[in-house]
């Protein structure tokens, strides 16, 4: 009980130090709708749709599944492990897209089926404040659509929805058992501030003083993971949380900014607008996949986050992969929720006028540092490369230090396997959020630094405290390279470690290992993790072969070295499949307090298996 009440003692002074610093405008708020789309902004949309033949097409294929939607029953209480989750996603799906067909059409079909889903979650027991998530979607949805379909809902369907979205959704939020986000620097604290500020927002004649509360308090708290931004916008959660954390982000600021006409300096914190050039660099344009490190999922599509930087920065090159993506219908209104939002976003934007970017290179010098390298912007064509620091302890990372993915051609030669499903460890008994050395996560294969194109010591975890640095980088057209201080995720096995990557002539990717032992000898193992099938030469050298291409691992700087592979099949039951993929590379014994210098070359058959050996030269000369 006592326990309880210093919770809810901190909570409250946490709350009011937020009060105090930001203040909101509460004469600004006009009549519904409010948010995102104010009224009569449907004519810019609607007149885009008549010159843009893209944007036509996304447009039908919304109203379309906004028909298939209308055939199904409304969305149920169906927990999945601990999860309501996949239930407010597909709830905010619906709402949001039955809202905007009602919208641009004023068809009633789409506003009847919108208020009878609403109406069907208001009747949830709850919106799972345990897994708070859950509830900060579910809020959004059900205010979007209130304050969308505001002149349209009866007088009972109002009251019934408003009192849902205070009682299930804002209420929660208060209660210091559930709102330990508020402090969190990662997606948590984005997610959950834009759901229940947009219920605040769509419900503020009801309750002003706690919608005001409400605001105010996000106002102040989403700060905490925007400083993660700084300097050069750097996601440490990576691709998909940055197309989950940074959406909501945006979601909270355009309400924020729309609605009061200032975002409280929000989009001014240090790398925030500079975070679309991130997530553009992270996607291959050679294969089309992205770099796909820590809990990452696979291709997204079209991101509707994205026309948003744009419009910001007034930066048209940041829709160079977005534009050709909407022209192929990438994008998937059957699992996208956010599709609506590019259409409000980019309805301004002079899609014809969109260029590839300038560089080929990006660096993020901060959290989870990363560096990203390319010989062109050219849809299949040329190298990717992504090379990875960071420290395993941030939020949703893997021990894959000194990691990299490789594209060559359209084809990716060093992979990643991405995240593996929560629910199907967490109903195992496995406790992965728990980012300590001794923590079940790391038992995980796909988790461990076993499973990624890195470095593994005596057949020692990496340290979860290390963290790679970038040391230097440049981006010399013919010799794009970078290179990371790895030692900390080494200590105690080794002395130091560095490692470099680099694209030679444009042609051939090396990695350079640097590498001193300590007072014990080290038996290191280096491998690379690929979807190839692999065969080892008589020379030694490895060829990989996936479809037509073909590729050569070469050895240099070691004598007699042994290419070998290594099987990715499960090692644990609870352990996800992993079909298709490979481990290759050699292992070494190095005597102690000893210095040692290698390089794998990775040597695509344009080549004809041959490179310039003389260009590779000690990191200290990169």
């Amino acid at each position: 009980m006592k326990k309880l009440s210093f919770l809810f003692i901190t909570t409250i002074f946490f709350v009011s130090n937020v009060l105090y610093a930001q203040q909101i405008d509460t004469a600004k708020i006009k009549a519904h709708p409010r948010l995102l789309l104010m009224d009569g902004e449907e004519k810019g949309i609607l007149s885009q749709m008549k010159t843009n033949s893209s944007w036509n097409n996304y447009h039908l294929k919304i109203l379309q599944e906004c028909d298939a939607i209308i055939s199904i029953v409304p969305v149920e209480r169906t927990m999945i492990g601990r999860r309501l989750l996949q239930v407010s996603r597909e709830a905010l799906r619906r709402i949001f897209y039955l809202s905007y067909a009602f919208r641009m059409t004023g068809q009633e079909k789409y506003a009847t089926r919108c208020e009878k889903e609403m109406l069907a979650v208001a009747a949830f027991a709850d919106w799972n404040p345990a897994h708070f998530l859950d509830v900060a979607e579910m809020t959004m949805a059900v205010a979007i659509g209130y304050d969308w379909l505001f002149a349209r809902l009866s007088p009972a369907s109002k009251k019934t929805i408003s009192d849902a979205i205070r009682q299930k959704g804002i209420a929660t939020s208060l209660d210091p058992q559930y709102n330990g986000w508020l402090r969190s620097s990662n997606n948590w604290n984005q997610v959950c501030n834009a759901g229940i500020s947009f219920g605040a927002l769509a419900i503020y004649e009801d309750d002003p003083v706690v919608a005001r509360q409400v605001i105010e308090r996000a106002l102040t708290s989403i700060r905490i993971p925007m400083k993660h931004y700084a300097p050069d916008g750097n996601y440490m959660e990576g691709y998909s949380y940055w197309g989950y954390g940074t959406s909501f982000n945006v979601f909270f600021i355009d309400a924020i900014e729309k609605i009061f006409g200032t975002d409280h300096g929000l989009s001014a914190q240090q790398g925030f607008l500079q975070t679309g050039l991130f997530y553009e660099n992270l996607v291959s344009q050679s294969s089309g996949k992205p770099f796909n490190y820590s809990d990452c999922g696979g291709h997204e599509g079209l991101q509707p986050a994205m026309f948003w930087f744009a419009q910001k920065n007034k930066d048209a090159s940041l829709l160079f992969q977005e534009k050709q993506y909407l022209q192929d219908q990438l994008f998937d209104v059957k699992t996208s929720r956010f599709l609506p939002a590019a259409v409000i976003w980019g309805k301004d934007l002079p899609l014809d006028k969109v260029v590839a970017p300038d560089k080929k290179i990006w660096i993020a010098k901060e959290d989870h540092q990363v560096a990203i390298m390319r010989t062109s912007w050219e849809k299949g064509k040329g190298i990717y490369a992504g090379f990875k620091g960071g420290s395993p302890a941030t939020s949703h990372a893997h021990m894959d230090v000194g990691s990299f993915v490789l594209d060559i051609d359209g084809v990716r030669w060093s992979a990643d396997l991405g995240m593996q499903q929560y629910n199907s460890l967490e109903s195992a008994g496995l406790q992965i959020w728990d980012m300590s050395q001794a923590s079940q996560r790391w038992k995980v294969f796909r988790y461990a630094n076993y499973s990624h194109s890195t470095l593994t010591v005596n057949d020692q975890l990496q340290n979860v405290k290390g963290n790679g640095r970038l040391v230097k980088f440049s981006d010399d057209s013919l010799n794009r390279r970078a290179v990371m201080d790895i030692s900390s995720a080494y200590e105690g096995q080794l002395k130091s470690v560095h490692r470099g990557l680099a694209i030679l002539d444009g042609r051939t990717v090396t990695v350079r290992d640097e590498i001193e032992t300590s007072a014990q000898q080290a038996t290191i193992r280096w491998v690379m993790l690929t979807p190839a099938s692999v065969e080892i030469t008589k020379e030694g050298d490895a060829v990989l072969t996936n479809g037509k291409h073909k590729l050569k691992m070469q050895v240099t700087g070691i004598d007699k070295v042994k290419i070998k592979t290594w099987s990715t099949d499960p090692p644990k039951p609870y352990d996800a499949t992993n079909k298709g993929t490979v481990l290759v590379g050699f292992e070494i014994t190095v005597p102690a307090k000893s210095n040692i210098a290698f390089n794998v070359s990775l040597i695509p058959e344009s080549n004809n298996g041959k490179f310039d050996a003389t260009k590779l030269l000690p990191l200290a000369q990169w």
